[in-house]
């Protein structure tokens, strides 16, 4: 490790940090529904679409009107999607004549990306034709990015209303969450990726002279568009099929640090806005406090193991950690960083090869993402995951105190609890589900690349990152058979779905009771023993329940790598 990584890791925090209360005042403005800034031109345009939709954004939902509604959006789309990319060949801005996708890759890629999800078996330089990747796919990076903060909004309101029967209207939130902070900031963005060197053309390829006399087939396209909603919206599907390491998709150290900074601004800016929203800013501080916390501890665990390298590799004269699978203009630091934001929030972009990394270096992403996404997680996705943990550690305090237990000035009951289980139960379900399915049939272990505890690191990896809508792949795995394709799609579905309707339900229950003031005897919820409580409760939670996966994954990779064990 050096004073360079360090100061790196810093820095980020300390900008990230800087960002939380400009992006949650921001965020609480479109959750109120208050008038911005950029209203004056972008005003008509939200009142255009609710006139041509024939929605009423004063005409408020209740929890089984709200999930609904979403459900056949997404519904809608994935149909869209995959459709359009059955078609592909038949549609234009496909200059290379691109072939359809196959059905089985073709629901994959659809499920995929209208659960945030972003899971990619394909190149998208060598299967996806200009229009499939701008609207098959860019598209859902806006609309499910939206739909999990509007998300984030209804339970918001769940726990700050009272006796209400109401969460507001799904179209609304959309629409200005879409109108007011997606597209404006990634304009932006999209204009200083340009400036840094990212494409943004219609060109699908150009031919290159190397100094060789051969000649290079270069891919392009519309690049830079799609990379900005891409991180902001903690989607992470890459243009390229090497992602953030491609140079066309992150070209200098500069664009790496603005690309993990906007992966979390939003995640970040939500917890503000959600001590806003219950009349008590330090909540939101605490619940930051506790995923920043559990952040850091895995970032320095991860920067520990990759600068430490593998000892066998010592042995043979290679000292320090090693740089294969990592991208060597950013080094050791910025890829474990970047690794461990990346599976924090639900983005799945890298800019290094995680099959690569020393095994406990490795265990931190998929430790992450088992957690559920929620040290900070995606955008919405990730503070309406923690507040489920939130529900079960008040459940855990009030135990302890003797008491109903309480949270915001509510009071959480038994209907809360059972739903907060059914919806983080079903994340483990599906994961430990899956892996173990492919872990004993045919078509499963004819996926990954290696045999042993890495094999099924990189088995245990995929299910994990599918179900946590992450996206990211461990490498070394071969997924893009119809099992896998098939597999991996209903466990992003699970992994969106059933967390979403369950929350709605807790949502709907808080929404309608009365509010309770503080007492003497209430557990505080702002102060260091509740971010503890909080930080203990994942953990158990998680440890009780991936820790046998882990150990016969990562963990016996890492006994074998310091025993000198290569088989």
């Amino acid at each position: 490790m050096t004073l360079q990584g360090w100061i790196l890791i810093l820095a980020f925090l300390a900008i990230l940090l800087a960002l939380a209360k400009p992006m949650g005042l921001w965020l609480f403005a479109l959750y109120e529904g208050r008038r911005t800034p950029l209203h004056v031109a972008l005003g008509p345009v939200e009142r255009g679409f609710y006139r041509l939709a024939g929605v009423d954004p004063a005409a408020e939902m209740g929890w089984r009107r709200y999930a609904v509604h979403m459900l056949l959006f997404n519904v809608a789309l994935t149909l869209f999607t995959y459709a359009i990319l059955r078609l592909q060949a038949s549609l234009p801005l496909n200059a290379p004549g691109m072939t359809g996708i196959t059905p089985d890759g073709a629901a994959n890629a659809a499920v995929s990306f209208a659960t945030n999800t972003n899971w990619q078996w394909y190149s998208g330089e060598a299967a996806m034709s200009n229009l499939s990747q701008m609207l098959a796919l860019a598209i859902h990076n806006f609309t499910s990015a939206a739909t999990g903060i509007a998300l984030a909004f209804a339970l918001f309101r769940g726990f700050a209303r009272r006796q209400a029967a109401t969460l507001g209207n799904f179209w609304a939130d959309m629409t200005r969450v879409t109108l007011y902070l997606l597209l404006p900031i990634c304009v932006l963005y999209a204009v200083y990726l340009i400036a840094s060197g990212v494409p943004q053309t219609l060109t699908q390829q150009v031919t290159a002279n190397t100094v060789e006399g051969a000649k290079q087939v270069i891919a392009l396209g519309p690049v830079a568009s799609q990379e900005a909603i891409k991180m902001l919206g903690t989607n992470g599907g890459g243009f390229f099929n090497a992602n953030s390491a491609h140079p066309f998709e992150n070209p200098s150290a500069l664009t790496n640090l603005v690309q993990m900074l906007s992966i979390f601004a939003i995640g970040v800016g939500l917890t503000w806005c959600f001590g806003k929203a219950v009349g008590n800013v330090r909540q939101g501080w605490a619940i930051l406090a506790a995923m920043l916390i559990m952040f850091t501890a895995g970032v320095a665990v991860c920067y520990w193991q990759e600068a430490a390298g593998n000892p066998m590799l010592h042995q043979l004269g290679l000292v320090g950690g090693n740089m294969e699978g990592k991208e060597v203009r950013f080094g050791t630091a910025a890829s474990s960083l970047f690794a461990v934001v990346t599976t924090a929030a639900s983005c799945g972009a890298v800019n290094a090869m995680h099959d690569s990394f020393t095994a406990i270096g490795g265990l931190i992403p998929i430790f992450n993402m088992q957690l559920g996404e929620i040290v900070v997680g995606g955008v919405g996705a990730g503070i309406y995951g923690f507040l489920l943990f939130a529900i079960l550690a008040v459940f855990v305090a009030g135990l302890m105190v003797g008491r109903t237990p309480e949270y915001v000035g509510k009071k959480i009951e038994s209907r809360e609890v059972k739903l907060a289980v059914l919806a983080i139960a079903a994340l483990p379900l599906a994961i430990l589900g899956g892996t173990a399915i492919a872990s004993v049939t045919t078509a499963g272990l004819a996926g990954p690349l290696n045999k042993g505890p890495h094999g099924f690191s990189e088995i245990l990896y995929a299910f994990t990152s599918a179900v946590a809508n992450n996206g990211s792949a461990f490498g070394g795995i071969t997924s893009g058979t119809p099992f896998y394709n098939g597999m991996l799609a209903v466990c992003m579905w699970i992994g969106r779905f059933f967390v979403i309707v369950p929350m709605l339900a807790i949502a709907g229950s808080l929404a309608a009771k009365k509010h309770t003031p503080e007492s003497a005897g209430s557990f505080p919820t702002t102060g260091g023993l509740w971010v503890g409580l909080l930080i203990g409760v994942i953990l158990i939670m998680g440890g009780l329940t991936f820790l046998p996966s882990l150990a016969l994954g990562p963990i016996a990779d890492h006994l074998a790598m310091i025993s000198g064990n290569l088989s």
